[in-house]
């Protein structure tokens, strides 16, 4: 499978992170990727940029070191009704909404309380992937979020620095393993996303690329070799 494009990354704006946009293009373009998602944490997080940073996207450009960009969001689930860290006139101004739990957010609930967390809020005009639905200490019913984000058409991750070995995320691997089963099962899309917090981890996918090895997981369920496609998402959700 060739790699087109990285879904979820992070710039110096998430003060957590240590890489510029454009140092986050260059690496893209040093990749070969065709795309790149900027996708900084919303307000909600403890160390995230102001709103003024979402409102100014339009500031930057759209073309960068040859590749093209979208600038989003992830946002972050603050209550176990759908709610999310961005308000809605602003989420639809963004290319592309992450949607993740963060327990310095909202602090785990029981599995039925977190999965109603996120079948509730990923109705959501502008949720355009789940993020990260792979920690032991977030319990999900994997495959009702699945059956749900197939139903409305959100992506759900693969996050390779979740299965980076000694990563704080618990038990990613057998998730993955089980969620992309009920992806084969249901004929769901995944998106596989770096979660790069540095610049040479931008298009770096060989751990989720090799889960789905694992599982024989079908090229065709896999939206990262397509922008074309992949932006057929992203506008089916706004």
């Amino acid at each position: 499978m060739q790699i087109k494009l990285d879904t979820h990354t992070h710039t110096m704006a998430s003060k957590h992170a240590y890489s510029t946009v454009l140092e986050n293009a260059q690496a893209a373009a040093d990749r070969g990727l065709e795309l790149l998602a900027i996708t900084d944490h919303a307000p909600r997080m403890i160390d995230a940029p102001h709103v003024i940073h979402f409102r100014n996207y339009g500031r930057l450009d759209k073309v960068v070191c040859g590749v093209e960009m979208l600038y989003g969001v992830e946002l972050d689930i603050t209550d176990f009704d759908g709610g999310v860290s961005m308000e809605q006139s602003l989420l639809d101004r963004m290319d592309i909404g992450i949607l993740s739990f963060h327990e310095v957010v909202l602090p785990a609930g029981s599995r039925a309380e977190n999965t109603r967390a996120f079948l509730c809020a990923m109705q959501r005009p502008g949720v355009s992937i789940i993020g990260h639905p792979d920690d032991d200490t977030i319990p999900l019913d994997l495959e009702a979020l699945v059956i749900e984000a197939k139903r409305v058409g959100v992506l759900l991750e693969v996050n390779n620095a979740s299965l980076l070995p000694g990563h704080f995320r618990q038990g990613a691997h057998e998730n993955y393993r089980t969620l992309l089963k009920f992806c084969m099962k249901h004929g769901a899309m995944v998106a596989l996303g770096s979660d790069a917090h540095f610049a040479p981890a931008i298009g770096r996918l060989d751990y989720a690329l090799n889960v789905l090895k694992e599982v024989d997981f079908p090229e065709e369920l896999v939206i990262n070799s397509d922008p074309v496609r992949f932006k057929e998402y992203l506008a089916r959700r706004k």
